[in-house]
């Protein structure tokens, strides 16, 4: 059961993401409506979505909109997962054809009631991209699969762009914050990643204001590291509603500067870290930063 706090920080006033308005946005929220398709960008209340539609990108949010997990600062649905609709990766490339991408972003929902935890699914939905848009760039953003190797196989052999799986927060708050999730497989999962295609770059990601310390943030920048991640996105937890944890801390963006130093010097290929960043935000720049290192070292 989540503990509820009376008293919450006011939220500054800085703290302020542009209105979803504009022809762009209209225009893309009529397509994911008429392709049946959902969104990351609304289904977690991102509070980036009307800067990133009106920049005509979306993360795609496959295998339906209810998780069968009950993370506590989560927004999406919770309940009975949705029936697998496997033309749902053909409609995720018409909607990519459509918009023009040359980078799109693929999520989904935690679906423990499969044995691949949908990763047939994300193999299917990179391979419909390529084949409505030739030469679009496809970051996949994937649950745990409950540390399952094969189903990781599955993603790995359809040749991502970008394998991103975030650790979301530090380990001493996991059994509040990620119910059903494990600190160490989420490394175990980037860990095998990058054993079984080197070449392809890895991300993760964090919330901050949960109570965790700089000092534990910094912990896990380094356990990412040291697990071969390229790419860090820092961000500040937003609270989805009074259902759901509380905020506890506003990050000033002084800190985020301090951990986007700190993760370049510990090796990271790109930083990405403020108040509203989240998962995919300038998706596109961090892989080129990330292609980029990699050349460099090979």
């Amino acid at each position: 059961m989540l503990v509820t706090i009376s008293s919450q920080p006011e939220r500054p006033k800085w703290l302020r993401a542009p209105a979803p308005v504009g022809e762009n946005y209209r225009e893309l929220k009529s397509l994911v409506t008429r392709l049946r398709l959902h969104t990351v960008c609304e289904s977690a209340a991102c509070p980036n979505v009307g800067e990133c539609w009106n920049r005509r990108t979306a993360t795609f949010m496959i295998l339906g909109n209810v998780c069968t997990r009950r993370c506590g600062f989560c927004a999406v649905q919770k309940g009975a997962p949705l029936t697998v609709d496997y033309d749902e990766p053909r409609r995720v490339g018409e909607a990519c054809a459509a918009l023009g991408l040359r980078y799109a972003v693929v999520t989904s929902v935690n679906r423990d009631d499969r044995k691949d935890g949908g990763a047939e699914l994300f193999a299917l939905t990179i391979q419909a991209i390529r084949e409505h848009v030739p030469g679009c760039k496809v970051e996949v953003l994937i649950p745990d699969f409950q540390g399952s190797h094969p189903a990781m196989d599955m993603v790995m052999n359809a040749h991502p762009d970008v394998l991103n799986h975030n650790t979301e927060t530090i380990p001493r708050l996991y059994r509040q914050v990620r119910l059903g999730a494990r600190y160490e497989r989420s490394l175990d999962i980037l860990r095998y990643a990058k054993q079984v295609r080197p070449k392809i770059p890895t991300k993760s990601g964090l919330m901050l204001g949960l109570g965790e310390t700089q000092a534990e943030v910094l912990r896990v920048m380094q356990d990412l590291r040291d697990h071969h991640v390229e790419i860090l996105t820092l961000g500040q937890y937003l609270r989805p509603s009074q259902k759901h944890l509380p905020i506890l801390r506003y990050v000033p963006q002084e800190e985020f500067d301090e951990y986007k130093h700190a993760g370049r010097k510990m090796g990271f290929a790109h930083v990405e870290a403020g108040p509203l960043v989240r998962s995919s935000y300038h998706a596109d720049s961090s892989e080129r930063s990330a292609t980029a290192a990699h050349t460099c070292t090979h």
